[in-house]
């Protein structure tokens, strides 16, 4: 794929993803497709929920293009296939709430197709577990990478700004090792269409992106990311969502000791405790897209020191823990609440 026709590409996702979110919210709110406030919401006005179909229809076939185009391995369509049926089964739990058990069911059988298309030569855990158990760990680590996508699709553009900062910072670390483009436009492919879904999402949001585009999504940047540890970047990987693993995992954590069901939705990650300690959705938005562009910084940092030195990690670890510590301190009330969805 030349970089003309990769240029054309991710400015037909851009501005498709801008103009079908219009066409798509319009219907939602003629079919009253709408995410209504509750106690665990943190929004307060009924916001038409399932415009991550904007996503998905721009973004699988920009990657359909990109396997077309022989750019990367034809096993990668079994990764957009696993997308598109994670989607669909998603968009029929936006409009009426399918059993947990269906959901999961359907997550581990697209994670387990998925594995197939990742370097078979590439250890992701770096050797350290023999070739089965390093498959099954991995399968592991997408699974969750997916359901905290979900989970953490919580306020105004917060998923579309974190889906921005890693398709941007995984196209970033595959440059500077030199790596193939493929996998850089597939995951620029994903920012754009973040971007354009932003202009609608951002506080205070008119639609949004539901689980049809949240699921998806975790999914295709989770396997861009093993991608890059199994080519060695496991650092890179592992800096550039830090943010999205801490905030999930701590809280996933912290509810299951308190014996909660954590499959059921709340109001207890840290950017929502944040909004209800006084800060707007978007001032949320803005501390946590600071802290990742630092994270991509740190993450080209390790990619260009061939993973030898720690620091870069070490950095990410301080990085996010400032963040997580902003957070949770208590501003100045903003007035009221914005329009986010609880997750």
């Amino acid at each position: 794929m030349t970089v003309l026709a990769a240029c054309l590409l991710l400015a037909a996702v851009f501005g498709g993803t801008l103009l079908l979110t219009g066409k798509v919210r319009a219907v939602l709110l003629r079919r009253a497709v709408l995410d209504i406030p509750n106690e665990r919401s943190s929004h307060v006005r009924p916001v038409p929920r399932g415009g991550g179909i904007a996503i998905v229809a721009t973004v699988l076939p920009a990657w359909l293009a990109v396997i077309a185009a022989g750019a990367v391995p034809g096993s990668v369509v079994i990764v957009a296939a696993g997308a598109a049926a994670l989607a669909a089964l998603s968009f029929l739990d936006d409009l009426s709430s399918r059993p947990a058990a269906l959901r999961f069911a359907v997550q581990i059988a697209a994670v387990a197709a998925g594995i197939a298309a990742l370097p078979p030569d590439g250890p992701v855990f770096q050797g350290w577990l023999p070739p089965p158990l390093d498959r099954a760990a991995a399968g592991l680590c997408w699974l969750w990478f997916v359901n905290l996508y979900n989970f953490m699709d919580g306020i105004d553009g917060i998923a579309g700004t974190e889906t921005a900062c890693l398709g941007a910072g995984v196209a970033l670390v595959a440059a500077a090792a030199q790596a193939s483009a493929g996998p850089a436009v597939l995951a620029l492919a994903c920012a754009a269409a973040a971007l354009g879904f932003l202009r609608w999402n951002w506080h205070p949001a008119v639609i949004f992106m539901g689980d049809v585009g949240s699921v998806p999504l975790g999914y295709l940047l989770g396997f861009l990311l093993l991608g890059l540890a199994a080519h060695g970047l496991w650092q890179p990987a592992l800096i550039l969502p830090l943010y999205y693993l801490a905030d999930a995992t701590w809280t996933l954590l912290r509810r299951l000791v308190r014996g909660e069901k954590v499959w059921q939705a709340h109001r207890e990650h840290f950017y929502q405790r944040a909004v209800q300690k006084g800060l707007r959705h978007d001032a949320v938005v803005r501390r946590i897209l600071a802290a990742d562009l630092v994270l991509v910084a740190l993450a080209l940092w390790s990619a260009g020191s061939g993973g030898a030195s720690l620091l870069p990690l070490l950095a990410a670890a301080a990085t996010v823990a400032v963040l997580l510590a902003e957070l949770s301190r208590k501003h100045r009330p903003a007035g009221v609440a914005g329009s986010g969805r609880a997750a």
